[in-house]
C-alpha cells in the first residue's frame, strides 16, 4: 500500500494555506509533521483525510480496496475530541463503532485505553484527559490503514502517552502508515518529516 500527495495546495478563506506539498509513504511508514502554528498541519490532514479539497494537486492511495474511497480507509483524530457529553464511555464507542461497519471490539478497545472502569460514566463527566483517550479508542474498533492524528498527545498523562505510542508502533508494525503533527515521536521513530511553513501573502 502507499499513500500519495503530489503538489498538493490547499485555501482557507480564500489564503493559500498549503503550496506544492508532495511526498509517498508506504506501508509501515510514519510522517511527522512541524512547523508553527497556522503552518497547515492541521489543514494538510483534513486534506488527506478527504475533509478538505485541494485547490490543486492530488492525493491518493494505492494498493487498498479497489472500490473504497481514501477517507473511508483514514482514522482522523482532530485537536479536539468528538464525544458526544449525554452518552456513556461505552455508548460514545459503541456508536462509532456501528458508524464505522463495526459490532465488535469496543469492549477491547476501552481496556487497551484504561477506559474500562468508566465505561458507565456519561463522557461529559471526562476529564480533558478521558476524553482525549476515549477519541483515540476509536482507532483500534474499525481497521483502517492510515492514521491521521492531530497533536494526538494533548491532554495526556504520561502513562497514557507511552499506551499511545505502542499503539501507533503497533499499526505500522502491521502494515498501517501513521502521520501525525506533534512535537513528541510517539512511535514515529523512523518516521520522515515533513517542515511546514506558512506560505507568504
Amino acid at each position: 500500500m502507499k499513500l500519495v500527495a503530489d503538489q498538493v495546495s490547499a485555501t482557507r478563506s480564500g489564503r493559500t494555506v498549503l503550496a506544492g506539498i508532495s511526498f509517498a509513504l508506504e506501508s509501515g511508514d510514519g510522517l511527522l509533521l512541524t512547523g508553527p502554528n497556522g503552518a497547515g498541519k492541521t489543514t494538510l490532514l483534513r486534506v488527506l483525510a478527504g475533509f478538505l479539497k485541494p485547490s490543486s494537486g492530488v492525493v491518493r492511495i494505492e494498493g487498498g480496496p479497489a472500490e473504497a474511497e481514501l477517507g473511508e480507509q483514514c482514522h482522523f483524530i482532530g485537536h479536539l475530541p468528538q464525544t458526544k457529553a449525554g452518552l456513556t464511555v461505552h455508548e460514545n464507542l459503541a456508536f462509532d463503532a456501528a458508524f464505522l461497519g463495526e459490532v465488535d471490539g469496543v469492549d477491547a478497545a476501552l481496556g487497551r485505553l484504561g477506559l474500562s472502569e468508566l465505561a458507565d460514566i456519561r463522557a461529559g463527566y471526562l476529564s480533558a484527559g478521558q476524553r482525549r483517550r476515549l477519541a483515540l479508542a476509536r482507532l483500534l474498533v474499525a481497521r483502517r490503514p492510515v492514521w491521521l492524528l492531530d497533536e494526538p498527545s494533548v491532554s495526556l498523562d504520561k502513562a497514557s502517552t507511552e499506551t499511545l505510542a505502542r499503539l501507533i508502533a503497533e499499526h505500522r508494525a502491521s502494515g498501517g502508515i501513521a502521520i501525525a503533527a506533534t512535537h513528541i515521536p510517539l512511535g514515529l521513530e523512523g518516521a520522515k518529516e515533513l517542515k511546514l511553513g506558512r506560505v507568504p501573502a
